[in-house]
């Protein structure tokens, strides 16, 4: 167990764990920003989130149809990226879920939450339970859950297989993040229930999800003894690995800039935090993969359906001011640069950005 606090919050009411000192260091309140927005926004349709669930899984039904029907090499090139790319729209139905924004039902969330995880090999309540941790503590150095900064002493003591995972195979990371969690934080499984990621009531969601991942696996397992590595590698491996391009690319994306803030101690609190991440834009796939792109209005109102963060982003951009981040920058120039300029923050203090190797 790390000596670290993590912070639980009540995401529905964050200003539960706001400090009054740091409150007066924005010029807007949680309130403020809250009350800016329709209140139609958060409130989730379900049969306008089934909607999407069930156009994402027929698209990805017809691609596997065109595949099977068309059978020809130069096809699958097409097939991979589109399919891969769908995974990741798949995954993205389930995030609503995880959240709750996908309905207001626990069991449908769940179910949801599942039939679009666990194909794509997610284990959901464990991903689920980890990314609520992300949320309550985004934009602080110690005890932020996913892509947070590395310090200058945590990065030069970092061996060569850390450093060529975390900044140059980070497309590739996510699979074993699942198994190991990421650098700088006690090493813990999102598959096994006993460690700090989870708590001892979450046991049985944990074994859950963890008991249907291992179904899933032991159906491919079946897929490629039966029909042969090949026939594996065309239908799943090649989009598998899109999809964790896709999911590592925009999720490093939305909390990596060298303008982005982070927090140490006292300093932070949750608003400040959830203002530690950024719009992009990803053109014609910003309705594809559900506007997760929209990130701002997200991570400060997690029970904000996707399909309302466009609507919920234009209300608080005028109170925000400067504190909302978007970037125009084309995706791909935007990750080379945070890749070469987002390296570690320094050992000390607060309200600190990421620094090069070369700094």
């Amino acid at each position: 167990m790390s000596s670290t606090t993590i912070h639980r919050i009540n995401l529905e009411n964050p200003l539960t764990d706001t400090s009054s000192t740091a409150q007066t260091e924005l010029p807007f309140t949680f309130q403020d920003v809250k009350s800016a927005i329709p209140a139609e926004c958060f409130a989730p349709n379900v049969w306008r989130s089934l909607a999407y669930f069930f156009a994402d899984t027929a698209i990805i039904v017809g691609l596997y149809a065109a595949a099977v029907y068309i059978d020809a090499w130069w096809f699958y090139p097409i097939f991979w990226f589109a399919t891969g790319t769908m995974f990741w729209a798949f995954f993205v139905v389930g995030h609503d879920c995880g959240h709750g924004s996908f309905s207001r039902l626990k069991w449908l969330n769940n179910l949801i939450g599942h039939l679009t995880h666990i194909p794509i090999l997610v284990p959901y309540h464990g991903w689920r339970i980890s990314h609520r941790t992300h949320h309550q503590n985004t934009g602080n150095i110690d005890t932020d859950e996913s892509w947070y900064p590395v310090t200058e002493t945590q990065y030069k003591e970092m061996d060569w297989l850390g450093k060529l995972i975390r900044f140059d195979a980070l497309l590739l990371a996510y699979p074993l993040y699942l198994f190991k969690r990421s650098p700088a934080r006690p090493t813990a499984s999102h598959f096994m229930p006993n460690n700090d990621l989870f708590r001892e009531s979450e046991t049985q969601d944990i074994i859950t999800s963890t008991s249907l991942w291992l179904a899933m696996v032991g159906f491919l397992g079946y897929l490629g003894f039966t029909y042969g590595f090949l026939f594996l590698f065309k239908f799943y491996i090649v989009p598998y690995l899109i999809f964790v391009v896709w999911l590592d690319l925009v999720t490093y994306l939305h909390h990596t800039e060298a303008d982005i803030p982070w927090y140490r101690g006292k300093d932070w609190y949750f608003l400040k935090g959830a203002l530690s991440t950024i719009d992009r834009d990803y053109g014609i796939f910003n309705d594809i993969h559900h506007n997760i792109g929209t990130h701002v209005a997200h991570h400060i109102f997690i029970g904000i359906p996707h399909y309302h963060l466009k609507t919920a982003t234009g209300a608080i951009k005028p109170v925000l001011g400067k504190y909302y981040r978007v970037s125009n920058v084309p995706i791909w120039k935007a990750f080379f640069t945070s890749q070469k300029e987002c390296i570690f923050v320094p050992d000390s203090g607060t309200g600190v950005y990421y620094q090069s190797a070369k700094d």
